[in-house]
C-alpha cells in the first residue's frame, strides 16, 4: 500500500488534544504493582503540569470517591484547583455520559488518557473511544496495572486496536517542540527539573555552568 493509504496522524498539539485523568485515588493506587508508587505520582504530576502550561483541556474523573476509593491525588488537584471531578460508578469511563459529553464538547479528536488501572479503567474507554473514531493516546508511564503483565497486555491491546502509547515526558516535549517558543520555555524547563529525573539534573547543571547562555532556543 502507498503511504497515503496510512497517513501519519498529526503530532499532538496544544490545540488538538484533550487530557483525561482517571481514578488517581488511594484505593486504586494500593493495587498497582506495575510501577513504583512514588514514580507514578511523579509522572502524573508532570503530565498534569504539562497540560496546565499548554492550556490543554483536562478532565478529572474518579470512581466511588466517598464510598470506596478516596479523593483524587492532591498533587493533581493542586494543579487544577478549579476543575470539577466527575465521580462515577462505572469502571468504564466511556459509559458515563457526563465524561463523554465533556470530551466531545471540547471539539477535539485526540484523547490522551492516563489512570488506574491500565487493564480496566484505561483499556475500556480507550477501546470505546477508538471505536467511535477518536484518536487515543495512552500515557503508559502515568498508568498502573495490578501486575506488570496486566499493564503490558493492556497497552498492547489498545495499540493493536489503533491507540498510541506515549510517555508523560514525550507529551510535554511534543507540545513544546521548538525551544524558540520562549513563552513556554521556562515553565517546561521547570517541570523537567522537578519531575524529569536525570534530564532535569542536566538542565540544572547546564544553567549553573553556562548561565544565561544555556538556552536551546538561542543560536
Amino acid at each position: 500500500m502507498s503511504p497515503a493509504s496510512h497517513p501519519v496522524p498529526a503530532l499532538l498539539d496544544p490545540s488538538n488534544c484533550v487530557l483525561v485523568l482517571i481514578d488517581f485515588q488511594p484505593q486504586m493506587a494500593f493495587g498497582v504493582k506495575s510501577i513504583d508508587g512514588q514514580l507514578l505520582v511523579n509522572n502524573v504530576t508532570g503530565l498534569a503540569k504539562a497540560a496546565q502550561v499548554f492550556k490543554v483541556p483536562t478532565l478529572l474523573t474518579s470512581v466511588a470517591e466517598k464510598t470506596f476509593s478516596g479523593p483524587t491525588f492532591s498533587q493533581i488537584t493542586e494543579v487544577f484547583p478549579q476543575e470539577p471531578i466527575i465521580d462515577r460508578t462505572t469502571m468504564n469511563t466511556w459509559e458515563d455520559k457526563r465524561v463523554v459529553d465533556a470530551i466531545k464538547k471540547t471539539g477535539r479528536k485526540k484523547i490522551v488518557l492516563a489512570g488506574l488501572w491500565t487493564e480496566v479503567c484505561i483499556a475500556f474507554p480507550a477501546l470505546d473511544a477508538l471505536r467511535e473514531g477518536f484518536e487515543v493516546y495512552v500515557v503508559a508511564d502515568a498508568c498502573g496495572g495490578t501486575s506488570q503483565v496486566a499493564h503490558d497486555l493492556a497497552i498492547q491491546r489498545v495499540a493493536q486496536a489503533g491507540g498510541t502509547p506515549i510517555t508523560w515526558l514525550q507529551f510535554l516535549l511534543e507540545l513544546q517542540r521548538d525551544w524558540a517558543r520562549q513563552e513556554t520555555y521556562d515553565p517546561v524547563n521547570a517541570i523537567v527539573k522537578q519531575h524529569g529525573g536525570t534530564y532535569g539534573a542536566g538542565i540544572t547543571y547546564a544553567k549553573a555552568m553556562l548561565g544565561a547562555s544555556a538556552n536551546e532556543g538561542k543560536r
